[in-house]
């Protein structure tokens, strides 16, 4: 039930003729081809800017690691016997 049968085909045709007349189909659809022809040139031309672009860009670099520095931690400092103090 998906699919159109060839009697499909008809009434859509049918319908489109009578909608537009014999006279205008033709200017219809050499205005669908230009703009179809000019679309398709546009992507093209975004296509090759995006390609250009990414040929221009340099891959980023990886950062090269940095070797930090090693650090002793303090030693713990010696505490003297404190009393505690009530509050």
């Amino acid at each position: 039930m998906g699919s159109l049968q060839p009697w499909h085909w008809l009434i859509l045709a049918v319908v489109v003729i009578v909608l537009f007349g014999a006279k205008r189909l033709p200017d219809a659809a050499r205005s669908l081809g230009k703009s179809l022809r000019i679309f398709k040139s546009e992507v093209r031309e975004l296509q090759s800017e995006n390609k250009a672009d990414s040929s221009i860009q340099a891959p980023a670099a990886a950062p090269t690691p940095v070797q930090a520095e090693r650090v002793e931690p303090p030693a713990p400092a010696e505490q003297g016997h404190t009393e505690a103090r009530p509050a």
